[in-house]
């Protein structure tokens, strides 16, 4: 099960959280900046899954971002590795060559994105096209 996603920059600035079990606001700060300082400190050669406490942490770097994905031991490392670029494919195709930019000032919808394709911990949907469909019909409403 998927626990939590992160998107963060190079400086360790938190683009993008989505915690799929609760976590105290104020144990999420001090889990973040701990998560994010472990694999920021980890060079390239290294592999990009970890053992981190009492979970697993998979993490991929695209640019300047770098998205964490927590999760429980019984989760498969290379499917959610596979999973985040799907996620950053989707971006991709949405935002047409996606930058921390546009994250930070359409957050809404890339909220709607990462919903499409997890929802309470689990991958439900990975078609590109299926995920994009809300937000289809979302442009069209409002350039009709």
């Amino acid at each position: 099960m998927i626990k939590f996603l992160l998107m963060v920059n190079r400086q360790g600035q938190t683009r993008l959280s989505r915690y799929y079990q609760p976590v105290e606001l104020t144990k999420r700060a001090a889990l973040e900046a701990d998560v994010v300082r472990f694999c920021l400190s980890r060079n390239k050669e290294q592999c990009s899954f970890v053992e981190y406490k009492d979970f697993r942490l998979i993490y991929r770097q695209y640019a300047a971002l770098y998205i964490v994905v927590g999760v429980t031991d019984a989760e498969n490392e290379l499917s959610i590795y596979e999973l985040v670029h799907n996620f950053v494919e989707v971006l991709d195709k949405y935002f047409s060559r996606v930058s921390e930019l546009d994250i930070m000032f359409n957050l809404d919808r890339v909220h709607i994105i990462l919903d499409e394709i997890i929802q309470n911990g689990h991958i439900v949907e990975t078609n590109k096209s299926r995920i994009l469909a809300p937000l289809t019909a979302l442009d069209k409403m409002a350039d009709g």
